[in-house]
């Protein structure tokens, strides 16, 4: 288990990552380092008032501690007590036109420890999209690339992390998912370390050539108030999904981590309506009827 290694990929991932966007957007991200008094720090790369990015925020971050929080243990109680280990690199990006999607991406790795046992490690992550306005071809693109990521490593992997994804991006108390998913995976360790790190930078290293063209396609798309408005009312989704179901986002305030990383994946302009309804038939409809429908794009 090479635990360097890892960390200099995430760097170098993070660099790569900021500077395609850079030269899609036209302005520079903001660099903002932090440190943890408990125990590590990070990196974020931030914009905010882009030409093309309404808030977007590329992390990066190694942290640790003496104990793990009760996010980390919530499923493997019999990790509690342990010292641990965090790394990786998370991004959120919010374009400011309705044509184009929001993105989630994240691969890190964890390790628990405890003196006198062998180390429990895994890593986990994936991306996810999340469209406003739906086409088919973004989506079927999007997965393509997500199943090509995932190709090297067996045929029955993307239909897995695809199904693992559906799952877990989904907002139980709107019974809808929250986009047109992708991949994720967590608690990944089989069969080996260096496979399971080969899986991780291969899904990673995917991340531009699966929303560069979108975005490239869409961020010029001309719109309305009428489309913004509707950006605006679904992107309150994607807050309410980070805020009370995403296991990120609680372990990085349960482990003190620092807030202004952990919540710049929240859009700045937000709206919630009382139990409104699109107008049938309508383009915000169909986002409803042909898009959160958990489908199978590849």
């Amino acid at each position: 288990m090479n635990t360097p290694s890892v960390k200099e990929y995430l760097i170098d991932l993070q660099n790569r990552i900021v500077q395609g966007l850079e030269e899609v957007d036209g302005k520079t991200f903001r660099l903002d380092q932090w440190g943890r008094p408990e125990g590590g720090g990070g990196m974020s790369r931030v914009i905010e008032a882009g030409n093309v990015f309404e808030r977007g925020g590329v992390n990066f971050s190694h942290v640790y501690g003496s104990g793990l929080p009760a996010s980390a243990t919530a499923a493997r109680p019999e990790l509690a007590g342990r010292s641990f280990e965090a790394m990786g690199v998370s991004l959120v990006l919010h374009p400011r036109n309705p044509y184009a999607p929001t993105i989630h991406m994240n691969v890190r790795f964890f390790e628990a420890l405890k003196e006198g046992a062998d180390p429990v490690w895994w890593f986990g992550g994936g991306m996810d999209l999340t469209p406003y306005y739906g086409y088919e071809a973004d989506a079927i693109h999007f997965h393509q690339t997500c199943k090509d990521s995932l190709q090297p490593f067996g045929d029955d992997c993307y239909p897995r992390l695809k199904k693992w994804c559906d799952e877990y991006f989904y907002l139980k108390h709107r019974k809808e998912p929250r986009g047109v998913g992708g991949i994720f995976f967590d608690d990944w360790n089989q069969p080996d370390f260096d496979t399971c790190f080969s899986l991780t930078k291969s899904v990673g290293d995917h991340f531009l050539t699966a929303y560069q063209p979108i975005l490239e396609l869409r961020k010029d798309t001309s719109y309305s108030e009428r489309e913004r408005d509707f950006q605006a009312y679904r992107r309150g989704r994607y807050v309410e999904f980070n805020l009370v179901w995403d296991r990120g986002t609680l372990f990085g305030l349960q482990t003190g981590g620092r807030t202004e990383s952990i919540l710049m994946s929240l859009p700045p302009i937000v709206k919630w309506r009382y139990d409104w309804k699109p107008e049938a038939g309508s383009e915000e409809d169909k986002l409803y009827t042909d898009f959160l429908i958990g489908k199978d794009w590849v």
